[in-house]
C-alpha cells in the first residue's frame, strides 16, 4: 500500500490503463475485463484489477492534471512495478481534419510545464510515446477502422486557458489535440525504463466548438479501450 493507492502487494497487474475520471475507471472495468475486482478506493480515485483476453489488467483513475497523475504514475512504477501504463481518456481536437468521436494516437506530448520541469533545469525535453505500443495502437485502430490520427498533442497544465495565441501557435505547429496528462506520463516512463502510450478520444474541437452528446460517449470511448487493450498485449 502506498499513500495514494491502497491495493495490497501483487494486486495491481503490470499492464495499468489509466483514465482521468475514476468512475471511467469503473466504467471500463465492468465493460471490458472479466471478474474485475475493485483493488483501490483511496480518496475515491477508483482502480480495479480483473482480466481481458486472460491477461490480467488494471484500470486506475488518475486524476485531472500532470501533477494527480504524476502521483499515480510514480507509485504504480515504484511501488506495484507497473510495466505498461497507457492513458486512455478525452482530448479537444485542434486542427481541422480532426473530428469529434476520433481517436487520437500520441506520438509525442508538448508542454509549458509539467512536474518533472524542473529536473531538466535548461533543457526541453522531449516526452515521446513507446513505439511498440504506438505501432500496436495504430494497427488496431485500422484493423477496427476507427478514424484515426497520430502525431504530436500538446498537454496543458490548465483547463480553462486564456492564450489563443498559443492554441494558434500548436494548431500552425501541427498539434493534433490537447489535454493534461500525456507529458508527465512519457516523461516518467522514460525515466524508469516503462512502456507508455496515450490513446484519446477527440471530445470536442477547439476551432468549430462541436462537442461530443453525452449519449454517443461510451460508444466512442469503448473504441479508445479496445484499442488500447490491443495494442498493450499485441
Amino acid at each position: 500500500m502506498t499513500i495514494h493507492i491502497g491495493a495490497v502487494p501483487g494486486a495491481i497487474a503490470e499492464t495499468v490503463l489509466m483514465p482521468g475520471d475514476p468512475y471511467r475507471a469503473r466504467w471500463a472495468a465492468e465493460t471490458f475485463l472479466e471478474g474485475a475486482e475493485l483493488v483501490n478506493e483511496v480518496r475515491g480515485m477508483l482502480g480495479f484489477t480483473g482480466t481481458w483476453r486472460g491477461n490480467r489488467v488494471t484500470i486506475q483513475g488518475s486524476g485531472m492534471g500532470m501533477p494527480s497523475l504524476s502521483i499515480y504514475a510514480n507509485e504504480l512504477i515504484r511501488d506495484y512495478d507497473a510495466q505498461t501504463l497507457i492513458r486512455i481518456g478525452s482530448c479537444g481536437g485542434m486542427q481541422p481534419h480532426v473530428s469529434v468521436r476520433d481517436v487520437i494516437i500520441a506520438m509525442s506530448a508538448s508542454t509549458i510545464t509539467s512536474p518533472s520541469s524542473g529536473i531538466f533545469r535548461e533543457v526541453n525535453f522531449a516526452p515521446t510515446a513507446d513505439y511498440t505500443l504506438l505501432a500496436a495502437a495504430v494497427s488496431a485502430a485500422e484493423a477496427k477502422g476507427t478514424p484515426t490520427h497520430v502525431g504530436g498533442i500538446y498537454s496543458s497544465d490548465v483547463f480553462y486557458a486564456e492564450r489563443p495565441d498559443l492554441d494558434e501557435q500548436m494548431v500552425r505547429h501541427g498539434i493534433l489535440g490537447v489535454e493534461m496528462e500525456a507529458a508527465e506520463l512519457y516523461t516518467l516512463a522514460a525515466r524508469y525504463n516503462r512502456r507508455a502510450l496515450a490513446v484519446l478520444t477527440v471530445s470536442d474541437h477547439l476551432q468549430t466548438g462541436e462537442a461530443l452528446p453525452a449519449e454517443d460517449r461510451e460508444k466512442s470511448f469503448g473504441d479508445m479501450v479496445e484499442i488500447a487493450l490491443e495494442a498493450a498485449f499485441a
